[in-house]
């Protein structure tokens, strides 16, 4: 018996009129709302916000972890099943003679930039620095923290956390939504991936309720790497001498920035993201993300020059292939607390790092999944879920070896002198660089990668300001107002303030961790809907039936 046509008309209701008009009213208000309430919530009362928000961490940490683990250990073997899988990889995501838009190079280039650039710059160095100090294997006993037998444990779980899982997690969604956007002709948002499963439903409240997930996943995720990007750009306004404000000091003598300093970096960043944002991505976003890719390029080669090469080489090639034999463990693991010293002490480790990293990427899907759709358009599937997962993992393998191996090396040798090692996380890449150039080259450095760093937090904002209008615009791609435009850049920065202002970035990964759980069971669904599609298509194609959608989606009815 020949399979049912699939869903090629998914009418939601948009505003035809008003400040609204073009915009799902449920959608964008109830987004709004949530947002700003979080946002008064932390400005307001900042003490009660941090308090409840570690609380509700805590429970998700001692619930969830084995299934943030497992839904990734999922988009893993998913990647690599619709790669393989002949039905699924030969499909275009489009109409059979649809070819990208974009060149491979600048499809890399955005994909890189928003996906994964401002972290990279900050943890290239702080995680193998850290791993190499402390990782399950130091736990157990197994080796000895911050000696030469730890470096290959710490590029083990670098590259776990960095490697095809970031990647893999991402590429389902941008898979989902390109595959029934472009093939189906539905709106070019969250809840279209889910129709194989619910169908002409998701035009009601169910589909909005998963588009709003959505859009506070993204801003939470968004803002967690924001986070992490203003304090290292602070930190490195204050080594090219922009002056003691940036930062305030307590009394036992550690820094943190100072609000002013965060208003200030946030001003700038959020500034110029919305100025490129109102651009669009075919002109400030794509020459943003080439610039990056360019800046990026210049510092690898920097470091493959002037840093310690035979150690990072090395730390590449052994880490890869510890990696590779890792993951079959590592991606299944699940370290609980059991009332041991040791059982805690992985338990909270993996909590820390693991589990947040799987949160964040769950986060951050959303926006990268709807930007990687909207630029992947005419791309096979298989080359799509090669290219957006393979080939980010390998670059940021190649990040973290050469920029955190040449970190590890000058301090195993004893030239940084504990320098590197007791510079915060945030200054770690900027102390490294003070370590191995003169003055003066190393104020030259710090002026690029300053640069780098403004250019990588510009380009994640503007996208990230853009996906968020798509998804609460009903999938619409086109120009959007500029009052929402700005709105959503000024929210960005107001989340970003006001959890640093409630307790510091460790406010922003508990909001991120929690905002990412209802996103995470959407994910899986989205998972198994595209399984089921590409399934169904096979079974049509063998009848003769139509797999893509000719005509033009039907115009959403208007309120």
């Amino acid at each position: 018996m020949p399979v049912k046509p699939p869903v090629t008309d998914l009418p939601i209701r948009v505003a035809s009129s008003g400040f609204y008009r073009g915009f799902t009213k449920d959608v964008a208000i109830t987004a709004k709302i949530l947002v700003g309430a979080l946002i008064l919530w932390a400005i307001a009362f900042p003490d009660q916000a941090g308090s409840v928000l570690g609380a509700l961490n805590s429970i998700i940490l001692a619930s969830f972890s084995y299934w943030y683990v497992y839904a990734m250990a999922f988009f893993v073997i998913l990647c690599f099943v619709l790669a393989l899988w002949p039905t699924a990889g030969r499909l275009r995501l489009g109409h059979d003679d649809d070819r990208p838009e974009f060149t491979n190079f600048s499809w890399f280039s955005m994909m890189f930039g928003a996906g994964i650039g401002i972290g990279m710059l900050t943890f290239a160095t702080a995680e193998p620095m850290y791993h190499f100090a402390k990782n399950p294997a130091t736990i157990m006993g197994l080796t000895e923290g911050s000696t030469a037998g730890n470096v290959r444990d710490a590029y083990i779980w670098s590259f776990t956390h960095w490697g095809l899982a970031a990647w893999a997690s991402y590429a389902i969604v941008g898979l989902a939504l390109g595959y029934f956007s472009y093939r189906r002709g539905l709106p070019l948002t969250i809840r279209s991936a889910l129709t194989p499963l619910f169908g002409q439903r998701l035009s009601g409240p169910l589909g909005h309720a998963i588009d709003v997930v959505a859009v506070v996943a993204t801003v939470l995720g968004v803002a967690q790497t924001l986070g992490f990007g203003v304090e290292q750009f602070i930190a490195g306004l204050s080594r090219i001498g922009f002056g003691d404000w940036l930062f305030t000091v307590a009394e036992d003598g550690t820094r943190s920035s100072s609000t002013l300093g965060i208003v200030a970096a946030l001003v700038v960043i959020m500034g110029a993201s919305t100025l490129s944002a109102l651009s669009g991505v075919g002109k400030g976003i794509k020459w943003l993300s080439n610039i990056n890719m360019g800046l990026s390029f210049f510092v690898l080669v920097f470091f493959l020059i002037f840093g310690s090469t035979f150690f990072g080489l090395t730390a590449l090639f052994v880490g890869i292939f510890d990696y590779l034999v890792s993951i079959p463990g590592n991606i299944f693991t699940v370290w609980s607390a059991d009332g041991t010293e040791t059982g805690d002490a992985l338990a909270g480790w993996q909590g820390g790092w693991t589990i947040f990293y799987w949160a964040w990427w769950i986060a951050f899907a959303p926006f990268v999944g709807v930007f990687l759709a909207r630029i992947s358009k005419g791309r096979t599937v298989r080359e799509y879920v090669l290219g957006a997962m393979i080939i980010p993992a390998v670059m940021c393998f190649v990040w973290f070896a050469l920029v955190g191996g040449t970190a590890i090396d000058l301090e195993l040798s004893g030239v940084a002198d504990g320098a590197i090692v007791g510079a915060g996380q945030s200054d770690q890449l900027f102390a490294m660089l003070a370590v191995i150039l003169s003055e003066g080259l190393a104020y030259a450095m710090s002026v690029l990668v300053v640069i780098l760093l403004l250019t990588y937090l510009v380009t994640s904002a503007d996208s990230a300001v853009l996906i968020i209008n798509t998804i609460n615009a009903a999938g619409d791609e086109g120009p959007k107002a500029r009052p929402h435009i700005l709105f959503w850049g000024a929210a960005l920065a107001l989340v970003v303030g006001g959890l640093i202002v409630a307790g510091g970035l460790g406010a922003i990964q508990t909001a991120m961790v929690i905002g990412a759980l209802p996103f995470s069971f959407v994910m899986v669904l989205m998972g198994l809907s595209l399984l089921k599609a590409i399934y169904r298509d096979g079974k049509r194609a063998k009848h003769g039936l139509a797999t893509t959608h000719v005509e033009a989606a039907g115009s959403a009815p208007a309120e």
